[in-house]
């Protein structure tokens, strides 16, 4: 918590501190007032009735702390004055959790309502020297005790109360579940990006070790075949060197390959876009209208794009198979001169999806893609279908025949739907 926050938490601390003490002691204020609006001879000390303000408004003030005490007291002090015994329900209720507190309430209030208000109307016209009775004592709350309007007040102010406390509960219940949503929806979110990222990064490095074995393979033969002393020793130090590094490599390889701090799983070749007529078939086999075609001239392409470009059409089509089944969808390749333009392309559904999804496999989508410094965009379209377009750099391409990346064999294979829900 920074400065700023804790400086607006002590703020609002002292905020409410002071609410809970002016604004009871206006209350009373204001409802003194309004009961001696009809008094004539008013001589009662000032001080004395600001005082008993004061007190009742303190009471009322502790509601936070001694939620029980403060409005039962008030509650029983102000049965002489309406207005104050409804507010004083309300507080009740709000503030008073147990139906057994709620009970002591009721119970206190009628055990001297009834009894005592002929005590209070006396007392309060000689104390105050009022030749007629005040507003909301004498003849009134004698109708009011007669008629059961004061416990009419009383449950008004109660139920009000309860209403407005349960309204707060649902919303903080609401807001608290919100937040957990959004946490959880944050850690799935990062756990996608990080397995993501695992496998780029065992993708990378089995591309690295690839070539190095490669290079010091020819290392080797150029030392053997060396036309001089000179080429042979600078060989032989590449060979050494590419030996260390792939050293390191395998150590690393081996701790991101490793399942459960196993062995390392043997190595299968990686699918690239020559599988995509793979996935097309079984697309259409389950039963979806699918074509693609290609723009362009088809070359060699990076390892990692290539990858990458077999994933971005994977999971696009895994994606119209969970939400949008029946729909048509195309699968374009665009070959352009530095960049791969990769685009799957849904009509609307026809048929209901099989349930919601999270989004995390197109995070992954993403995050691979951004990885290699291309663009990618995902949403629906204006038919109510559903785009997903991808934009790889080319930077370079094979010159061997060889597969360029390998990756574990248990990792998920070509033909595989990805474990991850993306929506469509």
């Amino acid at each position: 918590m920074d400065r700023t926050e804790v400086v607006g938490e002590r703020v609002r601390r002292w905020v409410a501190r002071a609410y809970d003490l002016v604004a009871p002691w206006l209350l009373g204020v204001a409802v003194f007032l309004q009961s001696i609006a009809t008094v004539r001879d008013w001589n009662a000390p000032l001080v004395l009735v600001l005082t008993a303000l004061t007190g009742v408004a303190a009471w009322m003030a502790r509601r936070r702390r001694w939620p029980l005490f403060a409005t039962t007291a008030a509650g029983v002090l102000l049965l002489g004055l309406w207005p104050g015994l409804l507010v004083s329900a309300y507080y009740a209720g709000t503030t008073l959790r147990r139906r057994r507190e709620l009970a002591v309430f009721m119970a206190g209030c009628l055990a001297v309502l009834l009894p005592a208000y002929t005590f209070f109307t006396d007392f309060g016209v000689r104390m105050v020297g009022c030749r007629q009775p005040c507003l909301g004592t004498g003849a009134q709350l004698d109708g009011l005790a007669n008629k059961g309007s004061a416990l009419l007040f009383v449950g008004m102010g109660l139920m009000l109360g309860l209403w407005v406390r349960a309204r707060r509960e649902v919303l903080a219940g609401l807001h608290e579940r919100a937040e957990r949503l959004e946490r959880e929806q944050a850690a799935r979110a990062e756990q996608a990006r990080g397995q993501e990222r695992a496998r780029i990064a065992r993708e990378m490095h089995d591309v690295v070790a690839h070539r190095v074995s490669l290079m010091v393979l020819h290392a080797g033969a150029l030392e053997v075949n060396a036309p001089d002393e000179r080429t042979a020793r600078a060989a032989e130090l590449i060979r050494g060197t590419g030996r260390e590094a792939l050293e390191n490599l395998r150590e690393v390889l081996g701790v991101l390959r490793a399942p459960s701090g196993g062995a390392p799983a043997p190595f299968a070749p990686q699918p690239g876009l020559d599988d995509v007529a793979r996935l097309v078939e079984q697309s259409r086999a389950a039963g979806i209208e699918v074509t693609r075609r290609d723009e362009g001239v088809p070359r060699e392409l990076p390892a990692m794009v290539v990858s990458t470009a077999y994933r971005i059409v994977q999971e696009a089509l895994t994606n119209v198979h969970k939400h949008a089944p029946g729909a048509t969808v195309e699968v374009v390749v665009g070959y352009r001169d530095d960049e791969v333009a990769v685009t799957v392309r849904n009509e609307a559904a026809r048929r209901p999806a099989a349930g919601p999804s999270g989004g995390f496999g197109l995070v992954g989508l993403r995050e691979r893609v951004l990885l290699l410094g291309g663009d990618f965009r995902a949403g629906p379209t204006g038919r109510g279908g559903f785009e997903v377009f991808a934009l790889l750099p080319a930077r370079a391409s094979r010159t061997d025949t060889e597969p360029a990346i390998a990756e574990p064999a248990d990792a998920e294979p070509a033909d595989a739907e990805p474990d991850r829900g993306a929506a469509t």
